[in-house]
C-alpha cells in the first residue's frame, strides 16, 4: 500500500505484523534510512540487523523470504536491509509477499526507484507492503519535520530554531535527529520531561553553523581554490559538522551553476544571469561561471552525489570520503582555470 510519513511511522513504532516489507524510495536517501533505523529501534536494543546485497538477491530471488522467516539465533527480534534496491529485487519481493510466512520486517532502501518502476508498484499494490517516497525537505517543511523530531525528543522549538536546525542540516532528517538528539542530552528533555529550545539553549551549545560558515568551503571548491578548502574543511570538521549538508550544498550550488551555464551557452548576457544570483554568492558563482564548462559541471556532481551516498553507507570511512570528493572538485575547476 501507499503511505505517506505518518502512516509508515505508526506501522513502525507499533510494530504491525502484517506490514513484511518497507520500500523506501526517492532521492532523500538520508531520510529514508533514518527511518531504516527507526524500524530497527522499534525492534528493541538488541534486534539483529541483516544486510543483503541486491546483487545476491538477483541471483538467488529465495535468500530475502528465507531470511525473513529465520530465527536469531539468540532468540532475538531481527529485521533484514537491503540498500540501493532496484528491479533486480522484484522477483525476491513478490516470493516474500507470497510466502505462507514471514515473521521478520524487510526494509529495501531504493533511492534511485521511481513511482512508476515495478518494485514500487509491486509494494503499492499489496496490503502486507509499504511504499513511501522520500524528496529532500527544503523550507517550512523541513522546519516542520525538525518540529516534529524535536517533539518525540521532548523539546518545544521557539521562534525560529526549527528553522535554524533544518538550515545547519540542509534539511537532512538523519542530521537533525542527531543534532536534536544531542540538544535533549544537554536539556536533560524527554517526551515525560518536555524543555523549551531556543535560541539560547542553540548558542550555547553550538548546534547550528550556518549558510555562510559552509559557503567558504563550497566557494573555494567550486573556485579550484584546493588549498584553501583543505584549512576550510578542517575548521568545519573541528566544529563537529556533519559532511551531508556540505555535500548537499555543494550539490546545489553545481547544479545552480549548470542551469547558468546552460542559459549562457544558448546566449544569455553572464551579467544579466547573475542578477538573480544571492547576492552573497554573486563574485563566486561569476568568477565559477567563467571556469567551468558543462560536461565538467555534470560530472563533478556526479562526483558529489557518489561520495553522499558512499558517506551514507554502513562502514564508511566518513568525513574522508566528502573531503576527497569536495577536493576532487577543487582540483577540476584548478585545471579548468589553468
Amino acid at each position: 500500500m501507499k503511505a505517506n510519513l505518518s502512516q509508515l511511522t505508526r506501522a513502525i513504532d507499533s510494530g504491525n505484523p502484517d506490514i513484511r516489507l518497507y520500500v523506501l524510495y526517492g532521492p532523500d536517501e538520508a531520510g529514508a534510512r533514518d527511518i531504516a533505523a527507526r524500524v530497527a529501534r522499534a525492534l528493541g536494543p538488541d534486534a539483529e540487523r541483516v544486510d543483503l546485497e541486491p546483487a545476491l538477491l538477483k541471483a538467488n530471488p529465495g535468500r530475502l523470504a528465507d531470511e525473513a522467516a529465520s530465527m536469531s539465533l539468540f532468540g532475538t527480534a531481527r529485521h533484514i536491509r537491503v540498500a540501493g534496491a532496484g528491479e533486480e529485487s522484484v522477483a525476491a519481493a513478490t516470493l516474500l509477499l507470497s510466502a505462507e510466512r514471514a515473521g521478520n520486517p524487510v526494509v529495501l532502501l531504493a533511492p534511485s526507484a521511481k513511482a512508476t518502476s515495478a518494485l514500487v508498484k509491486l509494494a503499492t499494490g499489496d496490503p502486507r507492503a509499504m511504499s513511501c517516497v522520500f524528496y529532500v525537505p527544503e523550507g517550512g517543511e523541513a522546519d516542520k519535520i525538525a518540529t516534529s523530531i524535536a517533539r518525540e525528543q521532548g523539546l518545544r522549538t521557539m521562534g525560529g530554531t526549527a528553522a535554524r536546525i533544518a538550515l545547519a542540516a540542509a534539511g537532512d532528517r538523519a542530521v537533525m535527529t542527531r543534532e536534536l538528539e544531542k540538544i535533549a542530552l544537554y536539556l536533560d528533555a524527554a517526551p515525560e520531561r518536555p524543555r523549551e529550545l531556543d535560541d539560547a539553549a542553540l548558542d550555547a551549545i553550538g548546534a547550528d553553523l550556518g549558510d555562510s560558515e559552509m559557503s567558504r568551503a563550497i566557494d573555494a571548491a567550486i573556485g579550484g581554490g584546493p588549498d584553501v578548502l583543505g584549512e576550510e574543511l578542517a575548521r568545519l570538521a573541528v566544529a563537529g559538522v556533519s559532511p551531508i549538508p556540505l555535500l548537499r550544498q555543494l550539490v546545489r550550488r553545481l547544479m545552480s551553476l549548470a542551469e547558468l551555464r546552460a542559459e549562457i551557452d544558448n546566449g544569455a548576457n553572464i551579467n544579466s544571469v547573475i542578477e538573480r544570483v544571492f547576492f552573497r554568492e554573486r563574485a563566486a558563482t561569476a568568477a565559477a561561471l567563467r571556469i567551468w564548462s558543462a560536461p565538467k559541471i555534470s560530472d563533478a556532481i556526479d562526483r558529489v552525489r557518489r561520495a553522499e551516498r558512499a558517506t551514507m553507507a554502513p562502514s564508511n570511512a566518513g568525513t574522508v570520503l566528502s573531503d576527497a570528493a569536495m577536493l576532487g572538485v577543487a582540483r577540476m575547476a584548478a585545471r579548468q582555470r589553468g
